[in-house]
């Protein structure tokens, strides 16, 4: 694979080379938590260095919520839960005004949104409802109550969980609202050594107890600024967009990815060249996060669900199908 040489740079090295120590240090530490997944936290750290939220969607008892709770201890963000549940309400989630008789007023009680990482715990066990509350937060960075719009802190991130096998009792989540997901990543089971080291971090106490912040939620904010200057060479944005149109022509999907998927692609691109030390995207970065990226964002067609096709398989064949035209040109 040739690799891509801008013709100029939108940041220098020392920004590039501060991400990936700043994103050495966070994977570092969550390793003492979380066992043998470092790919899987290398793409929620991706996620939340493009400012996006993640769906990780996995069995109950690999590490779902321990993961969201370790990242937010290690980058210094204050973590709120809010276990979803049916009779759960959208002022549960966002806040209510209560009267005050001492003042005569009503006086704003925020709700678990005001935080700067949400976990929204098997958020499919919450009405539409409720799941639709979510969407203001998450597009907009804001919450409107009785009229009256409240900005939410920054940096601002949703992480929802749930369980792919278990639907009695759930309401799957609509197209909308899984499409204001930038990853869906799902952690998987442990091997026989890294379940056995488990066992012997957490014999005496879970690790995630004396786990300390690495980072300031000023130094995250900074790191998602420059990453956003981290340069995408022209043949890269048509290989994205070859990408997603693939989605919307493909014989098995019914409704293929949306403009929103080849933002999320391309952002997620530029997290991980920057996390890799380089100023510019190659296609390797966005081929690691065609699934992550756009597989939630695709509807097969019901006869292909039924022969068994996957959204991942589907999306590798247009990968595979798909050429890279890279342009050779000096800095």
């Amino acid at each position: 694979m040739s690799t891509i040489i801008p013709k100029h740079m939108a940041k220098s090295e020392a920004s590039s080379s501060h991400i990936q120590s700043l994103c050495e240090k966070v994977l570092k530490n969550i390793n003492q938590v979380i066992i043998g997944k470092e790919d899987v936290v290398r793409l929620f750290l991706a996620a939340i260095l493009c400012d996006g939220h993640v769906l990780l969607e996995d069995v109950p008892g690999v590490g779902k919520t321990m993961l969201a709770r370790s990242m937010a201890i290690s980058l210094g963000l204050t973590f709120r839960r809010i276990q979803f549940t049916p009779d759960l309400l959208p002022t549960d989630v966002t806040g209510v005004s209560v009267y005050n008789q001492k003042t005569g007023d009503f006086e704003f009680r925020p709700g678990p949104i005001m935080a700067q990482v949400v976990l929204a715990d098997e958020i499919n066990r919450a009405t539409p409802r409720t799941q639709a509350g979510l969407l203001e937060c998450m597009e907009e960075r804001q919450i409107t109550v009785e009229g009256k719009s409240m900005p939410l802190p920054n940096p601002f991130l949703v992480i929802a969980t749930q369980n792919p096998i278990e639907y009695e009792g759930t309401f799957p989540l609509p197209e909308a609202q899984l499409d204001r997901f930038m990853f869906r990543i799902s952690i998987g089971y442990p091997d026989i050594p890294q379940e056995v080291e488990i066992l012997e971090r957490q014999r005496l106490g879970h690790p995630i107890r004396t786990l300390a912040s690495v980072s300031t939620p000023e130094e995250l904010s900074a790191a998602q600024e420059e990453v956003r200057e981290i340069f995408i060479e022209d043949s890269c944005k048509e290989y994205i967009v070859k990408i997603v149109h693939g989605t919307r022509n493909h014989r098995d999907v019914a409704l293929g990815a949306s403009p929103r998927g080849s933002l999320a692609l391309a952002r997620g691109a530029q997290a991980l060249a920057a996390m890799n030390g380089r100023e510019y995207v190659i296609p390797d970065d966005i081929k690691q996060l065609v699934i992550p990226v756009l597989a939630h964002r695709i509807v097969l067609k019901p006869e292909s669900a039924l022969r068994g096709t996957s959204s991942s398989s589907v999306l590798r064949e247009i990968v595979n199908n798909t050429e890279v035209q890279l342009s050779r040109t000096k800095a």
